[in-house]
Parts: C-alpha cells; sequence; structure tokens
C-alpha cells in the first residue's frame, strides 16, 4: 500500500471515527468565545507552496494581531476550550481533511510558517520535498511548546534558539530515514504520549527533556535580563 493511499484510507476513518468528538468541541468553541469554529493558517505545504492548514480556534479571534505566530503555555490570546483542546491534541483533528485533500499526510515534518521556511539554508530545504504531515518525531519530542515557553517575554525569539534546532534536526532525520513501519511507529508514539507525557521513543531520547528545554528558556530569559539592566547597572 503506497503511502497517499494509506492517508487516505485512514484520515477519511479517522473523519468518521472522530465526528462526534469534532461536533462536540465545535459546540464548546462557538459557546466559549466569538469567532469561527477553524483556525486556517498559512503554512508552507509540498515544494513551499503555500496552502491553508485547519485547525479548531484555540485562540481569540483577532490573536495573530496582538501576538507573534509561537504560543507559550500562559499566553492570555488561548481560549478556556482552547487550553483544553491544545492540551490533548483535539486541535488538530481537522487537519484530517487536509491529509484527504493530499496538502498533508498523517506523517511528515509539521509544516512551517511561510516566514520561517523562506530562511532554510540549502540542507533545510529537503524538508520541503515531502508533504507536511500531522505529526512526526519533532512534534513528539516537543509535545508541549506551550510549556516550554511559559514565561518567555519573546516566545517567538525563544523559539528560534531553543527548540527550533532539535526541530529541525528531527525532521531531516525523518527525510533520511522514513518508510512505512516507521510511520506507523510514529503514529503509534504519538497517541501514547498523548496519555503519557513521560514516554520516550528510543528516536528522541538523545534529545533535551521537557525540564531541560525549559531550563534552557530560563537561562535564556536570565541573560537577556542581565543584558537589558547593564546600562542601568554602569550608570548606577
Amino acid at each position: 500500500m503506497s503511502k497517499r493511499v494509506f492517508d487516505i484510507v485512514a484520515a477519511s476513518f479517522g473523519l468518521l471515527l472522530l465526528s462526534p468528538v469534532m461536533l462536540w468541541v465545535a459546540l464548546w468553541i462557538k459557546r466559549d468565545s466569538p469567532g469561527p469554529v477553524f483556525y486556517r493558517g498559512r503554512r508552507a505545504g509540498r515544494g513551499g507552496i503555500p496552502f491553508q492548514m485547519l485547525k479548531f480556534r484555540s485562540m481569540v479571534t483577532n490573536a495573530d494581531k496582538i501576538g507573534g505566530p509561537t504560543t507559550s503555555g500562559n499566553d492570555s490570546r488561548v481560549t478556556p476550550s482552547g487550553r483544553f483542546v491544545r492540551k490533548y491534541k483535539l486541535d488538530e483533528i481537522p487537519q484530517l481533511i487536509n491529509v484527504v485533500r493530499g496538502e498533508m499526510s498523517l506523517v511528515g515534518p509539521r509544516p512551517e510558517v511561510v516566514d520561517k521556511v523562506e530562511k532554510y539554508n540549502w540542507n533545510e530545504q529537503r524538508i520541503l520535498t515531502l508533504r507536511p504531515g500531522i505529526t512526526d518525531w519533532a512534534s513528539i519530542w516537543n509535545s508541549d511548546e506551550g510549556g516550554v515557553l511559559a514565561g518567555a517575554p519573546d516566545p517567538d525569539d525563544a523559539y528560534e534558539k531553543v527548540i527550533r534546532p532539535g526541530k529541525l534536526q528531527l525532521q531531516l532525520y525523518y527525510v533520511e530515514s522514513r518508510t512505512f513501519a516507521a510511520d506507523l511507529k510514529i503514529i503509534a508514539a504519538t497517541l501514547i504520549r498523548i496519555f503519557k507525557k513521560s514516554y520516550t521513543p528510543a528516536e528522541i531520547k538523545s534529545y533535551p527533556t521537557f525540564r531541560q528545554l525549559r531550563a534552557s528558556v530560563a537561562r535564556l530569559v536570565a541573560t537577556e535580563q542581565i543584558y537589558r539592566d547593564e546600562p542601568n547597572h554602569h550608570a548606577a
């Protein structure tokens, strides 16, 4: 069975099976805050071609106008329903529609915003040779990005310095080692990780843990605070 056939069959079955959950989430979002049920994010697809990635809306409707593209765990833009659907990855379910439409795959490098993709070097551009996916090794490794970035005054900067290097490395690893068996393992590991945060597949054991990533963010914040305070210190 080809990867594309598997994607269509599995995504279609998933949409059918999860339709009651999708209806419940949609009704909660509509009651929770004004705005559309779905968020349509402009992302770079295969070959760098932009597409509209679907997610259940988990933030206020004008979130893009009052903050950057990276979201921390204490981001005030996240709605009450949004915190729940983010915790259990329910906001990602609509991307099964993207899979059926051929814009995404079940497994593949997570789609990135176009501005970040434009900064890829020649090696990183290999990531764009594949359809982006709902999950991959990097998604499992960094399954709580909001928690890692919580407390960072500039989540976008912290993401670039602390998370992005490991994420790109794992995405390139997937590009080089992808097989159908590996895809099935990633899907299984993703489902386990949602309910058991301590689960760590062998493929990501050498990468920083959640606590280590949090510590890196804390050091970054402390260093930047010292740098900001230096002029006042010298002036004194």
